[in-house]
């Protein structure tokens, strides 16, 4: 019976079964690599931070031997992470409100009205997305030299602004596009103006891709280093990628505090992410499908 019971489930496999059963393990094999791929490298930041610096010269992949908390303390005092840290949460926060502010307007215009050179000027919002920050740093340093704002947070805060309209007028006009034009039709009639539509029913409708362009926001400017390192140079307004510098010397470099500070900093960009994911993906997804 047993045998026979055998031969029947033998038969029941397929070319068909057995080829989607490989390639759904290969497809799993894949993913799980690639996973490991991405972790490693803030796994590996994490536990080189709490080994010591000799540690990491004689073998950079291994263990640490005794874990080391005091490098966090350390690399919290050396690199001054206190001014730095307020200093990117002012910089990005006031960047981000910024940003929301004029590209929600801006994609409610391009969205919902309807004006001669509008395509036009959608796509120079567009065009925006396709230029990297690298060609324009010695355009902008010598705008912001002109303008008096070097050493000042406000050069960086309206810098990112900049970069970030083009991504995230084009993630909102997407999302205002798909609502209803007869909700704006209706507030109309009842007399509403332009403003109060806007604030009372476009704005908080679009709440969903407001919030997943303030995360993505967030994490490009709380990373950025390049217009940082060329806007400012008193230690009192540097951010916080400016402040890892503290750790490079001419001759040495500490890395053990050096991925302590690099974990500091990237605590509330994994935090944000990992708990605010889901709200970033499906901001994205919806306004996509909808438009």
């Amino acid at each position: 019976m047993k045998r026979q019971k055998n031969n029947e489930e033998y038969s029941r496999l397929t070319p068909d079964k057995v080829g989607n059963a490989v390639r759904k393990a290969l497809k799993y094999l894949f993913l799980i690599a690639f996973g490991f791929m991405t972790l490693f490298p803030v796994i590996w930041m994490f536990y080189t931070s709490l080994k010591s610096n000799q540690e990491v010269m004689m073998d950079t992949f291994s263990l640490p031997v005794r874990l080391h908390f005091e490098n966090y303390v350390k690399a919290w005092k050396t690199a001054k992470m206190g001014v730095y840290f307020l200093n990117s949460v002012i910089v990005s926060a006031a960047a981000i409100i910024l940003t929301t502010i004029v590209s929600a307007l801006a994609a409610f215009i391009l969205s919902k009205f309807k004006f001669r050179m509008r395509g036009f000027v959608y796509s120079m919002f567009i065009v925006g997305m396709l230029i990297p920050m690298q060609t324009v740093l010695v355009p902008l340093f010598l705008q912001m030299k002109t303008l008096g704002l070097l050493d000042k947070l406000s050069s960086m805060i309206l810098s990112y602004t900049a970069f970030c309209l083009p991504m995230s007028i084009f993630i909102l006009e997407s999302f205002i596009r798909s609502l209803p034009d007869s909700i704006i039709e209706a507030a109309v009639l009842d007399g509403a103006s332009m403003k109060r539509i806007f604030a009372q029913i476009i704005f908080p409708m679009t709440s969903p891709a407001i919030a997943t362009v303030s995360l993505l926001n967030f994490l490009t400017n709380w990373k950025e280093f390049s217009l940082a390192l060329i806007f400012i140079s008193k230690d009192s307004k540097k951010t916080l990628p400016l402040g890892l510098y503290n750790f490079i010397g001419a001759y040495s470099t500490n890395y053990s505090q050096l991925m302590a500070a690099m974990v500091i900093a990237s605590l509330p960009l994994m935090i944000t992410y990992v708990i605010l994911q889901d709200q970033i993906i499906n901001g994205m997804t919806d306004g996509a499908v909808k438009s």
